[in-house]
């Protein structure tokens, strides 16, 4: 028979944990209920109330807004970024990691060092470079300050590859492998975990990014779903329910990234700590 002692931590930290949820939980299930309830219940009773009846109204009040071009930009943009940051994060950290130059880990250690500046400072020398390059409202001006790697990526990507057995690079050079060969065939399938995670926090990144898109585009060519989103507010005076049917739509997908590649991020993290 299980002792008290042991029984009353587990139920307090389990309880702990379903409060815990249950308040990170609420907002979300709170404004899924609200984008199938009408306006007017919305306005006329309490947040709380169940729709009665539940109606796609808001769904559609978006497309007819134009929500979808926005849907459809924000995934291009962000499969682009996403592109580019794995290609070019995971050929920087390899040469970090495995490859000899003068002033290599000086270099890597200057460029890390950037995470210290504020995203916010490096807005108006981008905005001015993009302007001068007539790039301005475009869809490169959205992707190309971003598609180049990053220091979060590109350290995180290091510290992994230096742990990969020396002995699996030695012997594919044995066998004739290139550098590139050695990258795609042995170094990435054996970071298959934490590409995934960096995949998925790329991912999550660029499809909230909100202040670089509503600075260097204006009009609905080129909106984003976030900047979308906060114009819904102000063209539709304040209708929340569309506000929330807005907010599922740029949820949702997110949701089942994450559910999808789950299983691999619990991986990386298991991994990474061990090694």
């Amino acid at each position: 028979m299980t002792s008290p002692s042991r029984v009353i931590p587990g139920v307090v930290i389990y309880s702990g944990l379903a409060i815990g949820a249950l308040i990170t939980l609420a907002p979300f299930t709170l404004g899924l209920l609200t984008s199938f309830t009408s306006a007017r219940q919305f306005n006329t009773e309490a947040p709380l109330s169940l729709p009665r009846p539940p109606t796609l109204d808001n769904y559609t009040g978006l497309a007819d807004a134009g929500f979808g071009r926005a849907l459809i930009v924000t995934a291009l943009m962000t499969a682009v970024i996403l592109l580019g940051q794995m290609t070019f994060s995971v050929l920087a950290a390899y040469a970090f990691a495995r490859l000899r130059f003068p002033g290599r880990d000086l270099l890597f250690w200057v460029y890390v060092a950037t995470l210290m500046v504020p995203a916010t400072v490096t807005v108006v020398p981008l905005y001015l470079m993009m302007a001068e390059a007539g790039l301005r409202n475009t869809f490169w001006a959205l992707v190309l300050p971003f598609m180049f790697g990053s220091p979060y990526a590109i350290f995180l990507l290091r510290e992994y590859f230096r742990a990969i057995p020396a002995d699996l690079i030695n012997a594919a050079r044995v066998d004739g492998a290139n550098t590139l060969d050695v990258i795609v065939h042995v170094v990435m399938p054996a970071s298959r975990p934490i590409l995934v995670t960096l995949a998925l926090i790329t991912v999550v990144s660029q499809w909230n990014n909100f202040m670089w898109p509503l600075v260097i585009t204006s009009g609905s060519k080129w909106q984003v779903l976030t900047v979308a989103t906060a114009g819904l507010q102000s063209r539709y005076n304040a209708q929340w329910t569309l506000v929330t049917a807005a907010t599922t739509v740029a949820i949702v997908p997110l949701i089942v990234l994450f559910v999808a590649l789950g299983r691999h991020i619990v991986r990386s993290i298991v991994v990474t700590g061990l090694k």
